[in-house]
């Protein structure tokens, strides 16, 4: 497996931007297509974005379509989700995840960073 650390979350005003990061180790990261998830509180984990392993192909939910954008750089081992005009219902714990397959199903990703939490004021 590959082990990911996400990193950039933090408390912004709407309207603002973050860019989050998540670094890659253990296995070659250009192996794998990547996810980034996220989860409210009392709510469950949802599908934000999903690249494929050469960044040929993205993916977003509806909600984020036009304002968040994943890239990566397989050189660098590390996944991006720059986030514009922030919400407040963006706020939760954004998860990057690794999977063999490109996928929207959190069940198809088999390694999981710790999450970094995004707070977005009103």
């Amino acid at each position: 497996q590959v082990q990911l650390v996400e990193t950039g979350g933090r408390l912004v005003q709407a309207g603002g931007s973050l860019r989050l990061a998540c670094a890659a180790s253990g296995r070659t990261f250009g192996n794998y297509a990547m996810g980034w998830f996220r989860q409210a509180p009392g709510k469950e984990r949802e599908f934000v974005a999903a690249i494929t392993r050469g960044s040929f192909g993205t993916y977003y939910t509806d909600s984020v379509k036009g304002r968040f954008t994943v890239s990566r750089d397989n050189a660098k081992n590390t996944l991006y989700l720059q986030m514009n005009s922030l919400k407040p219902e963006d706020t939760a714990v954004y998860y990057c995840a690794a999977s063999e397959v490109y996928s929207t199903t959190p069940k198809d990703y088999n390694s999981w960073g710790q999450g970094t939490q995004v707070t977005v004021s009103s």
